[in-house]
């Protein structure tokens, strides 16, 4: 069955697979992403609403692309004729991301950092399109419902312990990205927790901690299983 590019975002569950297949949480997680924007976009938020909303945004942003390029994209890569081409016109976004948003928050007082937003937005539902015209719907020709669910699996074990913040100088493709990735994690789930000083930020350390540990354990799984799924 192909999922046609126009209609992937109109699919109902059970025409992807079910509720946990990887594309109905990728659709899920895009839906949430584009909601924020908006929502970023729209609204007269307070100051310190605005700046939650965004931290949420980052943090949905690097650990579901980490999750691809660690999961998705390899499969893709050896199921799809043109796979190498399309991962690689994707991973080029993610890195663009990656090196805009380190940018805006290096800079949090320049006056362009609106202009930045933008095209971080701008940026991030680019590559939400790329995705579901382009690239997910050869997982849905590739595996059956089950594997689907299997994958979704695989994708969210990685996501739930991914690095959270921009890092424009870990690699994008496996096993690069884990080697340099995974340990960074650590920092950015204690900045996310417990930002500081004192014990709250200890406290948050030693979780932060254990999901780094967790997260190794984590890709390397994903790693093995993505190199084993066969169509």
């Amino acid at each position: 069955m192909t999922v046609g590019a126009a209609s992937f975002s109109l699919q109902d569950a059970d025409s992807l697979g079910g509720d946990e297949s990887i594309l109905m949480r990728q659709r899920r997680d895009h839906a949430r992403l584009d909601a924020m924007i908006s929502r970023c976009q729209s609204e007269d938020l307070p100051a310190d609403e605005l700046d939650a909303l965004w931290l949420d945004i980052v943090q949905l942003v690097f650990s579901h692309a980490f999750a691809e390029e660690t999961v998705l994209w390899p499969l893709l890569r050896r199921v799809a004729p043109d796979g190498e081409a399309l991962t690689r016109q994707v991973e080029e976004e993610h890195q663009e991301i990656n090196e805009l948003i380190a940018r805006i928050e290096r800079s949090p007082d320049d006056p362009r950092r609106a202009e930045w937003l933008q095209q971080a937005f701008a940026l991030v539902r680019q590559d939400i399109r790329d995705e579901e015209d382009e690239l997910l719907p050869h997982l849905r020709v590739a595996f059956d419902d089950r594997k689907l669910r299997r994958i979704g699996a695989a994708w969210e074990a990685v996501r739930a312990t991914a690095p959270t913040r921009p890092h424009p100088g870990v690699p994008r493709r496996p096993p690069g990205n884990a080697l340099r990735g995974v340990p960074l994690s650590v920092f950015d789930r204690l900045r996310d927790l417990a930002p500081g000083s004192g014990p709250a930020a200890r406290r948050a350390s030693l979780v932060a901690a254990g999901a780094v540990a967790a997260a190794g354990g984590a890709v390397v799984l994903a790693v093995r299983f993505a190199r084993r799924t066969r169509s």
